[in-house]
């Protein structure tokens, strides 16, 4: 049984994975979710034949009783967690004339709803990694559209930026309980959620994945004595703001 434990949402591709990946060469034991069982099995399969020990719950966070399950599961496998990483995340974008109700209420579920209770979910056994570490830690992944609102993107970037709000709130409440709590603001992240900009900004153009898990891994390891409320991550020459 590893000896600390990481549990992340949206952990089926992209940004939640390489995260994972990174959890995993740290000796995290992992609890990965996302909705598609089929595409998070297959995700992870490179985890497991590299040795590392991965449950997998599917789980679609916008519903309340699967998220809370995510999380029993996850303290019956490991009694134990150090990092939470919620990712999971959805962008629908539409001008404002155009909003369809299900599609805001999909992604304040989503983006913003299910961070906030998996955050109250996971707090008594962060608190207990933080008593006896210091260095438990939460990692929220927002948006560089929450830094700045973008048109067409006025939802997505209204929860992103909540997000952001949401992790100072957080740190600033338990960071005396030895919990620390980072918001990541990317721009455009080479991921199939990014598809739609491909034509305006190639793939080959984008952020890396593994450049946000190399971030998370460099928050494991300041010291207790440091807190980084935000990372933002731009391409060379764009300005903070622009996706």
């Amino acid at each position: 049984m590893a000896e600390r434990a990481a549990l992340i949402t949206g952990a089926s591709g992209g940004i939640g994975l390489a995260i994972a990946a990174v959890l995993a060469e740290e000796g995290y034991g992992l609890t990965l979710s996302a909705r598609r069982p089929e595409k998070l099995e297959g995700a992870v399969e490179h985890l497991r034949d590299a040795g590392h020990e991965v449950q997998t719950v599917a789980a679609n966070v916008a519903d309340e009783a699967q998220l809370k399950a995510v999380f029993a599961a996850h303290e019956e496998r490991y009694g134990r967690l150090d990092v939470l990483v919620n990712n999971a995340g959805v962008g629908i974008g539409a001008s404002l004339a155009e909003i369809q109700t299900k599609f805001l209420d999909m992604q304040l579920a989503v983006n913003l709803r299910a961070m906030i209770l998996g955050t109250r979910e996971g707090l008594p056994l962060l608190r207990e990694a933080g008593a006896e570490h210091r260095k438990a830690l939460i990692v929220n992944t927002a948006s560089i559209a929450g830094k700045a609102g973008q048109p067409w993107l006025s939802i997505y970037g209204a929860t992103k930026a909540a997000v952001v709000n949401f992790s100072v709130a957080t740190e600033r409440e338990v960071g005396g309980d030895g919990i620390a709590c980072t918001a990541l603001a990317p721009a455009f992240v080479d991921t199939d959620m990014t598809d739609f900009a491909k034509e305006a900004v190639p793939a080959e153009a984008m952020i890396r994945p593994a450049d946000i898990g190399e971030a998370v891994r460099y928050l494991l390891k300041v010291s207790p004595n440091c807190h980084i409320p935000e990372i933002v991550f731009t391409r060379p020459g764009e300005a903070i703001g622009a996706p």
